[in-house]
């Protein structure tokens, strides 16, 4: 069961650990991920999203990072996520009513060739858990992330 989210912005503003496994479908090849995710202010009502720590995937590990710009959607638990060049990416919406039995929030990209879907799942207050299920003639992902607050 969900964690009900009436306000996401309130609910992703902080400091954030993740961890991320990364399983190759097509390969069999496993990787991970792991660091802090900040989501914090920007002086036009948008949250920025900044990540980065290590990646660790076949025989590589080193640093990486990335980031995104959430603004205001429709109602305040609902946000729109863009890349950092203004690029639309998708739209998370983790409470307000969804079909029966629908957990969290479903979305999709489609990034050519690939189609990107994702389900948002809030935990907790302190808690979020997302997967993106990657497929297409190029790639074949699965990419499962946990968010857990970090204590301020």
């Amino acid at each position: 069961m969900s964690y009900p989210v009436p306000v996401l912005r309130a609910y992703l503003r902080g400091e954030w650990t993740v961890e991320r496994t990364m399983l190759d479908r097509s390969s069999g090849e496993r990787g991970s991920f792991s660091g802090v995710v900040v989501f914090k202010d920007a002086d036009d009502g948008a949250l920025l999203q900044h990540e980065e720590g290590t990646v660790r995937w076949g025989a590589h590990v080193g640093p990486a990072t990335r980031s995104y710009v959430w603004r205001p959607g429709p109602s305040p638990e609902a946000m729109d996520v863009f890349f950092p060049d203004g690029r639309f990416f998708h739209s998370v919406r983790l409470a307000g009513p969804r079909a029966a039995g629908e957990p969290g929030s479903h979305a999709a990209h489609w990034c050519e060739p690939d189609t990107y879907r994702v389900a948002y799942v809030p935990v907790g207050p302190d808690e979020l858990r997302y997967e993106w299920d990657v497929t297409g003639p190029a790639k074949d992902l699965l990419l499962s992330t946990t968010l857990r607050r970090r204590a301020t």
